[in-house]
């Protein structure tokens, strides 16, 4: 997959969270995918992924901002950078973080995330 190709399909399953769009999220996933949460939880094929959708996107919840920083592409793997906001449980929260994706015909197969786990800050002596 090219980056051209990869990167409009990140984009496509971010923007079906940010639009709560459960069709455009499961377009982007291969049946046999995988999904890792940065805090542990792991999600196993698209029949999973579907029922998490429907838990995390219940009533009040949103995702307020998810924002592609950087993109960069190997021959079969992507990682990229991001910063999400969102309202959960009526309370707003949010992180920086990264993630790793793998492909395979043209869909997501695997999408692995890691989240700052403190504010950055500039280090000084």
């Amino acid at each position: 997959m090219n980056a051209t190709t990869a990167s409009a399909l990140i984009h496509r399953y971010i923007e079906g969270w940010k639009t709560a769009d459960r069709a455009t999220i499961l377009e982007t996933l291969d049946s046999d995918c995988v999904i890792i949460e940065s805090y542990g939880p792991i999600y196993r094929g698209k029949e999973m992924v579907d029922r998490w959708i429907t838990s995390w996107l219940g009533p009040g919840n949103t995702v307020d901002r998810w924002d592609v920083t950087s993109f960069s592409m190997t021959e079969d793997v992507c990682f990229f950078e991001w910063i999400f906001e969102c309202t959960f449980d009526g309370k707003p929260g949010g992180f920086e973080g990264a993630s790793i994706a793998r492909f395979k015909h043209d869909k997501i197969l695997f999408l692995r995330e890691y989240a700052t786990t403190a504010p950055l800050y500039e280090w000084a002596e």
